[in-house]
């Protein structure tokens, strides 16, 4: 790489490893297994630098990287967590100020038991504001599939809020 490309890469790594980070850790739910897909993926994006930056969006080229990746990851390890349920509120007349923090990770095991391309449209819609064209590109599929996926996805993302469980492998994951 010549020094030029070298620091245009470096400023795009400086300026988009956060939102690719915070994607990562959203799809894995785990900060090391984020942390190693962002390296996995930057790595990738440098290989191929010259041609990540021709195309239109480089961001967008390295996020369909990172989807790719954990997609990848996913296929070989399957591995899934347990049926977990969200913890009932004690009916205390006074707020519990960590409770927030018990919801939001309590969401983020449930997002893990989502088959992985419902997880990752979720994911890149509502967490990455992507289009459904931009998800249905970097899928692979079709933007019906995308829609179809976001919305069974909230559907079982309710249930499990509503105080019921969520299994893996309920639903369907194309």
């Amino acid at each position: 790489m010549r020094a030029e490309e070298v620091a245009d890469f470096t400023a795009f790594v400086r300026a988009r490893s956060g939102s690719l980070f915070r994607t990562a850790i959203l799809l894995t739910g785990e900060r090391g297994a984020a942390e190693d897909l962002v390296q996995s993926t930057l790595e990738r994006v440098c290989r191929h630098w010259r041609k990540v930056v021709r195309a239109d969006a480089p961001e967008a080229y390295a996020r369909r990287i990172l989807v790719n990746l954990h997609h990848d990851g996913g296929r070989r390890a399957r591995r899934r967590p347990a049926e977990l349920a969200l913890p009932e509120d004690a009916g205390d007349p006074a707020p519990d100020p960590y409770r927030k923090v018990l919801v939001r990770d309590e969401l983020l095991r449930v997002l893990r038991t989502l088959p992985p391309s419902m997880r990752t449209v979720l994911v890149l819609r509502y967490f990455d504001d992507a289009a459904d064209a931009e998800i249905a590109a970097a899928l692979g599929v079709s933007e019906s599939t995308v829609r179809s996926q976001a919305a069974r996805g909230l559907a079982r993302l309710r249930t499990a809020v509503d105080g019921h469980t969520v299994r893996p492998g309920q639903g369907g994951d194309r």
